[in-house]
């Protein structure tokens, strides 16, 4: 056990930080496995939020990232899942004419 204050303390937040990565792998692990198992685009769609959190918190490299959610799409594709993309059109705003003076 350590003596020094800042020690303890590295202790508990190596701990809590393990945790929280332990449980982040399980999740993207999880959702991997979903996802090769019956590949949909609702798991498509979890499988990258996962690997992006999980890159975000530092848990997997960018490039491993990339390179899961690569082949991701590409078993997606070959079993005929479509883009989980939403393509939203942005609403025209007309511009108003600009007021004209009373005489």
């Amino acid at each position: 056990m350590p003596i020094i204050k800042s020690a303890k303390k590295r202790v508990k937040v190596a701990h809590k930080a393990s945790v929280r990565n332990s449980k982040t792998k399980r999740s993207l692990r999880t959702a991997l496995k979903a996802f090769s198992s019956s590949p949909n685009s609702k798991s498509h769609a979890s499988v990258n939020s996962q690997i992006d959190k999980a890159a975000k918190k530092g848990v997997i490299h960018k490039n491993k990232a990339a390179r899961l959610k690569k082949r991701a799409a590409a078993k997606a594709k070959a079993s005929g899942v479509k883009s989980s993309k939403t393509t939203t059109k942005k609403p025209v705003i007309k511009a108003k004419k600009p007021a004209t003076k009373k005489k």
